[in-house]
């Protein structure tokens, strides 16, 4: 269960930098930041990222990445539960501050190339492409985390398995509650 809980745990600044963008692009006064990454430009014809991938939802994603790690570092600080469940990662080690915003660039990274590859092979955006879509943010994010901390391959493992779960999951509810036009 200890696996489970690190898995959530550790993941969370990617999990959340992940979603941030749903709601960071409804920021009116940042609507300027809405330009997609990818300027518009193609590459054999075809979007490169398309417009849903923004600058916008680039930077929320990594300043909510940031946001949760220092939320995480106070829990840390705060809770022998958290002390626990957080396994050999010190949170009080200066460069952890790097890692939500690596977390959560890695993510966002992810799902960018993700959506390269996707536009390249002809599905269309908000198509599901699995297991594509549901990976692309978790290896993203666990690649961008190498400079910090290195896992067991059971954490890896473990952090693939739940936050897929978690993804399966979050976008069915969000097909439920109308914020996506699919269920995956």
């Amino acid at each position: 269960m200890n696996e489970i809980w690190f898995a959530l745990w550790f993941f969370l600044p990617a999990g959340i930098a992940n979603v941030s963008p749903i709601f960071t692009t409804k920021i009116k006064f940042l609507s300027s930041l809405l330009k997609p990454l990818d300027f518009g430009m193609k590459y054999r014809g075809k979007r490169i990222f398309g417009d849903n991938k923004t600058w916008l939802g680039l930077i929320g994603g990594v300043i909510f990445g940031l946001i949760v790690i220092r939320l995480q570092k106070y829990g840390y600080n705060h809770s022998d539960w958290i002390n626990t469940i957080s396994g050999k990662i010190n949170y009080n080690d200066p460069k952890i501050l790097l890692l939500g915003p690596l977390l959560g660039f890695g993510a966002l990274a992810g799902d960018a190339t993700e959506s390269f590859f996707k536009r390249q092979a002809g599905v269309k955006p908000g198509h599901s492409w699995v297991p594509f879509d549901q990976i692309d943010y978790i290896v993203g994010g666990l690649l961008l985390s190498l400079p910090i901390v290195i896992l067991s391959w059971t954490n890896y493992l473990s952090i693939l398995i739940v936050w897929v779960l978690i993804h399966l999951l979050s976008s069915y509810f969000g097909y439920l509650i109308g914020l996506k036009a699919r269920p995956i």
